[in-house]
């Protein structure tokens, strides 16, 4: 995820507790959608919302870190 952002990810990793919050979150939740669409019969409307959210957490990691940038 965002590879022109990979060292300062490094940097705020273990060091800025919102950061941390957001990034685990993020993780958490693709950990939970790939766990979820590799089994039998999983909740398609269920795995959308979590979609959603991830990708709402990912819009909200890259303006954190656009702002950290400047």
């Amino acid at each position: 995820m965002f590879p022109e952002y990979r060292s300062l990810i490094s940097s705020l990793k273990g060091h800025d507790a919102h950061f941390d919050r957001l990034f685990k979150k993020h993780n958490e939740l693709d950990d939970k959608i790939n766990e979820m669409t590799s089994s039998n019969g999983f909740d398609e409307m269920l795995i959308e919302q979590l979609k959603k959210e991830k990708l709402l957490l990912k819009d909200e990691i890259f303006v954190y870190l656009q702002q950290k940038e400047q």
